[in-house]
């Protein structure tokens, strides 16, 4: 009688704790099923980008009840088509885009809320020497991408801020900017400007030496941003404000903590790359100080790159400020 009921308290037990068990992955699955999912299009997949992934690895999306769903859209233009067409709700990319969408007369054009990046990510790879002068570049070929984009446009500036005029060298824009590594390696130009971890991979694979920092020479302006469809922000302002609060902290983690342990974190987003070269390229980002304070676009800030686009003569209409960004950090 006794070893019955022994057997059957046994049992009793065994499914409670089953039942616990179930319980707690019920809850967990619960949980996910309640975040809500924001599909982001970014225009690469780069190292310049670490604080966004910062806030992926590190749950702080997920701490605000969202859900990342990232996909790659190479071309700023392209990502904001993604964006118009309501492929993606969000997109990583200039805000030049954005500025061409709002004179373009779309109604539902697109506004940007958060920045990331204050300054130029690309770094000149030369094909035959580590040592660089600005005034090596009259006279060759550079591989630079659309003018029209961020990359080329800050790049342009980079140029005039060094005392070099465009007609001095030969720079070639009719390579589109996902191919620019492989026409480089294919023998086309003699530097490409690259992000990393192309331009890290170029050195390593001995297919030209990385020599200096854009941004280090252009101007500061608000070079990559999140941006949405007016709509989507008017009518998602609570989400969108946690978003932004979760990129603060991913650029703050990044501020505050060294490459080794930032590319710990991120290492899943570059799973081909090892810790001690996403490392080199962190702290390469660091040292060029490319990273906002935080994510608040500041008025005189947008309007450098207001003045960068008249300048460069891609625009002629007035872009006002207080329509084309709308924080949601605050």
């Amino acid at each position: 009688m006794k070893k019955k009921f022994i057997l059957s308290l046994t049992v009793i037990v065994f499914i409670i704790l089953i039942s616990l068990i179930l319980g707690l992955f019920l809850k967990k699955d619960n949980k996910n099923n309640e975040l809500t999912t924001i599909k982001v299009s970014e225009v690469t997949h780069s190292i310049f980008y670490t604080p966004f992934y910062v806030a992926i690895e590190n749950g702080y999306f997920k701490d605000a009840g969202i859900n990342i769903d990232l996909m790659l859209v190479s071309g700023s233009d392209n990502v904001a088509a993604s964006v118009l067409s309501n492929d993606t709700e969000v997109g990583l990319a200039g805000p030049e885009s954005a500025v061409y969408v709002y004179l373009g007369q779309e109604k539902n054009y697109l506004q940007v809320f958060a920045g990331l990046t204050k300054r130029d990510g690309q770094f000149i790879i030369s094909r035959n020497s580590k040592e660089f002068k600005w005034n090596d570049l009259i006279g060759k070929e550079i591989l630079i991408g659309r003018s029209t984009g961020m990359p080329g446009l800050s790049f342009l500036k980079a140029l005039e801020n060094e005392g070099i005029s465009r007609d001095e060298v030969n720079i070639n824009e009719s390579v589109e900017f996902a191919e620019l590594s492989g026409a480089f390696i294919g023998g086309e130009g003699d530097y490409v400007n690259l992000f990393e971890p192309l331009a890290s991979k170029l050195e390593q694979n001995k297919n030209g030496y990385v020599v200096t920092s854009v941004g280090a020479y252009s101007d500061d302006f608000p070079y990559t941003a999140f941006y949405a469809r007016k709509s989507y922000i008017e009518n998602n302002q609570e989400l969108l404000k946690k978003f932004s609060n979760a990129i603060d902290k991913g650029i703050k983690y990044t501020l505050e903590n060294d490459g080794d342990v930032i590319a710990k974190k991120i290492q899943k987003q570059f799973s081909d790359t090892s810790i001690e070269d996403l490392s080199i390229m962190i702290n390469r980002y660091k040292e060029a100080d490319v990273w906002l304070d935080n994510p608040y676009v500041e008025e005189d800030f947008f309007n450098t790159l207001v003045s960068l686009l008249e300048d460069n003569g891609l625009i002629k209409d007035k872009v006002n400020y207080n329509e084309l960004v709308n924080n949601m950090y605050e």
